[in-house]
């Protein structure tokens, strides 16, 4: 594969393998017009192949354009697919760019009013089509606009597209994680060796709530398992033998006689106590219980 940028910035054997692992080189059946430069081939389905080369040139294209920005929050980085929400964050996270993850609320780059308002001198976008607005927008107020762009992507407003698979949890999650770590180079801030930079690719990729709740009962579970295991000795020591019978006397209680001290043998046996007596010794309210004057 020949390249045209120095030999530094060149694609490495294995960025090529996990480009091609992540299928960012399957487009779709539909190709733009100005989307067929990149396109290497048409498969027998009708699947047109994008040329891996150029989506490593671009990447490494505007990577350098954003990382001549001086500061790193004035770059916005937007996904209005879900498989993109988690890249843009983690992207942001690690590149100190603004984030939008999720609906693009109109007028937040041209209604300064609107709780959203944004001036970025960049955005990134996952994919034209979805993020039309955002694009839209950027051209009002003259924002540049990088986006990662399928082979069926309309290039309005685009000014530097990455041709690659957006429809791809993995694809997108790929692109999004060489951008950042190209961007951190370009910087400075990590070396351009392979361990370089210790985050892993997955953090990009796009996880299923179901299957996020899914593992953490999982876990859960392990956990709560394992717990029991250690506590299996204790738990085996209670005499259920001697628990009291339902209906029956406790014996406990039986023995309480001598410990309180009452004997319950001298009780009354009339049915209960004698309430004569007490009617007997009641207070007499006649008239000289009253008080001497009210007024």
């Amino acid at each position: 594969m020949s390249s045209k940028l120095p030999s530094i910035l060149s694609a490495t054997e294995e960025d090529i393998q996990l480009l091609l692992a992540a299928q960012c080189h399957i487009g779709t059946k539909n190709c733009d017009k100005q989307m067929e430069p990149y396109v290497w081939k048409r498969r027998q389905d009708g699947i047109h192949i994008i040329n891996i080369g150029k989506t490593w040139e671009k990447l490494v294209f505007a990577a350098r354009i954003i990382a001549a920005i001086e500061n790193p929050n004035d770059v916005c980085v937007i996904s209005a697919r879900p498989y993109g929400h988690r890249a843009v964050l983690k992207y942001a996270a690690n590149t100190g760019a603004q984030a939008i993850a999720g609906r693009f609320t109109p007028g937040s780059f041209t209604n300064y009013i609107t709780r959203s308002f944004k001036e970025p001198r960049l955005i990134i976008v996952t994919d034209p089509r979805v993020d039309h607005q955002a694009i839209r927008e950027a051209s009002y107020v003259n924002i540049p606009v990088i986006a990662l762009a399928d082979t069926d992507a309309p290039l309005k407003y685009v000014d530097v597209a990455i041709p690659t698979n957006n429809k791809s949890r993995h694809a997108i999650g790929l692109i999004w994680w060489l951008l950042a770590r190209e961007v951190l180079r370009l910087r400075g801030t990590i070396p351009r060796t392979p361990d370089g930079w210790n985050v892993m690719v997955d953090m990009f990729f796009y996880r299923d709530p179901e299957e996020v709740e899914k593992q953490q009962q999982e876990e859960a579970q392990a956990k709560a398992a394992a717990v029991g295991e250690t506590d299996a000795a204790p738990v085996t020591e209670w005499d259920v033998a001697s628990a009291p019978v339902v209906g029956g006397i406790n014996p406990a209680l039986a023995t309480t006689e001598g410990k309180c001290g009452i004997d319950w043998s001298a009780e009354p046996t009339t049915g209960g106590n004698d309430w004569a007596a007490d009617a007997a010794g009641a207070t007499q309210w006649d008239a000289g219980a009253q008080p001497a004057n009210w007024d």
